[in-house]
């Protein structure tokens, strides 16, 4: 695992001590080595730059930038079947010096072209400069598990695994973009392609960015697409036919990511996701497998208990960590500085904490992050779902006849003793509206998207009002999803692209490179979606039960009596620390002075946002939201 940065600038501005710094702001993500390979073309200087984490090859052999004849290459992933690749490019001619993937990586591409990477199984961010073509090529992994953003403006073209390269370079603007700030506000993080920087994208999954020098053409294309295989018909397999099939792809997976000439690890939570993991890999390992987990000793959030008995039946050699308050209030000045771009998923500080402690013996940990995306996880795929579909069949008419319904039911309801009932109608009467007269893709994204805010108090925010149609993210991949995908599959087929990649991937991603740590995605190898897409939804949630086919697997390993228990999130108890130990906060960072030196936010609004948390009448996750922006503006701007 690596990170890597570079330029293209035109004229004499950029030279080897700009494209250092742009690099060496990446240090952590790799500690061991440093190469930075300076090319002229004409009136252009193009600059690829390195930081190495050792995990394969732990000699000078796999230092980057590496050149073979017209091409120059660095690139930050792991490539899992580079040794099957390797065999095929020596049998047609190919020699090696090291025992790297980097190598096999930078000959496909020599032998093959574009065309190589439909031969990768693994993660990466690739920066590719072809001599004779004079052309700079930027590919990512089709799960988008590793992070890479670019950069047109002002006569430079940067790209780097992390926003704060950008910041060593002297073309680049810190211009606020106000999409991205309305996005931020209504997700809790930014949807691809966009960024919080003006001129600044993330390539999206799946695709490869295609510089020509000669042209000064920049384009996007894509080249694989999750929404293809959910278009495909159904496979038509039995229930038993179909666990068989998923074992064998999730062991060949999870066995690939094990590869490494250094200590590897995994994080445990208890849940089905990171037991499949462990389990299959604990019954296929020769030794004890090395687990971690972190608990909270507040009561509805400690993942730690389940996480142990799960450890003790597999026999794994286990390690956890409480989280506390100190814990948190040491982590929390430096999210803004992990998390470059602003960024609201709570659960990053646990994610730190466990990649901490992981680091202390491993240098790879593996995770069982996109078990929910892939086989119906959670609560909102499936929770209103029959209601929608039923509700879907009336007429639009009848919208307001369910509303006078409710109203003749309401002394009823007072008589039964249910409280709160006008806001309770509103809000049910909002969500039938919605469901009966508008469009279904409407509905879905409203239903799986992250709850921070809606679109009106996101816009309240800010001082520019938006219509979330304006905004091309794979959001709106709903209209590209045929008809046979029922309203689960759809969800599914969305979260994959949208808030697994932006939230969850990048929380990780920068958690454990914060730290050195090499983080695996064993579930997000491509062959496992590209099955489990093919599958009727029954397979994945059947008589209620979420997950249903990988809860078949790994009962095989692990009891059930020890699996079933309800579905908690990597969360803290943000509420309580909110009002009393991180109490500090609001007042630092969220007060009319700090709202109005950045400019960001409008600070009536914000002022009554925290009078109402105050009186217990707005989320914490809200406030959490506005909070980060604040500190990441304090850090960034």
């Amino acid at each position: 695992m690596c990170g890597i940065a570079g330029f293209v600038c035109s004229g004499n501005r950029c030279g080897r001590e700009i494209l250092a710094d742009m690099t060496d702001a990446l240090a952590h993500r790799g500690p061991d080595d440093a190469g930075y390979t300076c090319i002229s073309c004409g009136e252009f200087s193009i600059g690829l730059g390195h930081r190495r984490l050792s995990v394969l090859d732990l000699s000078s052999h796999g230092r980057q930038p590496m050149t073979h004849e017209n091409v120059t290459m660095v690139y930050n992933g792991e490539i899992y079947n580079f040794l099957a690749i390797r065999k095929e490019l020596e049998s047609v001619g190919y020699r090696f010096r090291s025992t790297t993937d980097s190598e096999v990586i930078l000959k496909a591409f020599h032998h093959w072209g574009l065309d190589s990477v439909h031969r990768f199984i693994g993660m990466f961010a690739i920066a590719l400069y072809d001599h004779l073509k004079e052309k700079l090529y930027l590919l990512r992994d089709r799960a988008g598990v590793k992070p890479l953003f670019y950069y047109r403006k002002n006569g430079a073209f940067l790209f780097a695994s992390e926003l704060k390269s950008f910041h060593r370079h002297p073309g680049f603007s810190s211009e606020l973009s106000p999409e991205g700030t309305v996005l931020y506000l209504r997700y809790g993080y930014i949807p691809a392609p966009y960024t919080i920087f003006r001129g600044a994208c993330k390539l999206r999954p799946g695709h490869y960015l295609e510089y020509d020098l000669r042209s000064g053409g920049v384009e996007e294309h894509r080249y694989w697409d999750v929404v293809s295989f959910y278009n495909k018909p159904r496979l038509a397999l039995t229930m038993d036919e179909a666990e068989e099939e998923l074992e064998k792809i999730l062991l060949s997976a999870f066995t690939y990511r094990m590869v490494a000439d250094v200590p590897v690890g995994v994080f445990l939570s208890g849940g089905y996701d990171s037991t499949a993991v462990a389990a299959l890999l604990q019954a296929n390992h020769p030794g004890k497998l090395k687990t971690f987990t972190i608990g909270f000793r507040e009561q509805g959030y400690d993942e730690a208990v389940h996480a142990r008995k799960v450890a003790q039946h597999l026999g794994t050699d286990h390690t956890e960590h409480y989280c506390t308050v100190k814990d948190a209030l040491e982590i929390i000045p430096n999210l803004a500085e992990i998390y470059d771009e602003p960024f609201s998923d709570i659960s990053a500080i646990p994610t730190i904490l466990v990649s901490r402690l992981a680091r202390q013996q491993v240098t790879v940990a593996l995770s069982g992050d996109g078990g929910d995306e892939t086989f119906c996880g959670y609560r909102k795929h499936f929770k209103y779902t029959a209601l929608v579909m039923l509700l879907r069949k009336m007429p639009s008419f009848s919208a307001p006849l369910v509303g006078i319904l409710m109203d003749t039911m309401t002394p009823l309801a007072r008589f039964a003793g249910i409280t709160n009932i006008s806001h309770k109608k509103r809000f049910i009467r909002k969500f039938i509206r919605k469901v009966i007269v508008e469009d279904l893709d409407t509905v879905l994204h409203e239903q799986i998207a992250p709850h921070f805010s809606d679109w009106d108090t996101a816009n309240s925010m800010v001082r520019r009002q938006y219509d979330h149609h304006i905004f091309d993210t794979a959001y709106h991949s709903f209209s590209r999803l045929k008809k046979h995908n029922d309203a689960i599959a759809r969800m599914l087929a969305v979260d994959y692209q949208t808030y697994m990649v932006d939230d969850i991937l990048q929380k990780v991603d920068r958690a454990t490179m914060s730290v050195s740590l090499e983080g695996r995605e064993p579930l997000l190898d491509h062959r496992t979606i590209e099955f489990a897409a093919r599958l009727p939804t029954e397979m994945k949630y059947r008589g209620g039960v979420s997950k249903y086919l990988l809860r078949r697997i790994v009962h095989k390993y692990a009891p059930k009596e020890i699996m079933d228990r309800p579905k908690m999130g990597f969360g803290v108890p943000l509420n309580a620390w909110l009002k009393n130990e991180l109490s500090f906060l609001i007042e630092d960072h969220l007060s009319e002075k700090s709202v109005k030196k950045y400019g960001v936010l409008r600070s009536e609004n914000v002022n009554e946002l925290i009078d109402r948390f105050n009186m217990g009448q707005a989320q914490d996750l809200l406030v959490w939201n506005i909070l980060m922006l604040q500190m990441w503006a304090a850090r960034w701007m």
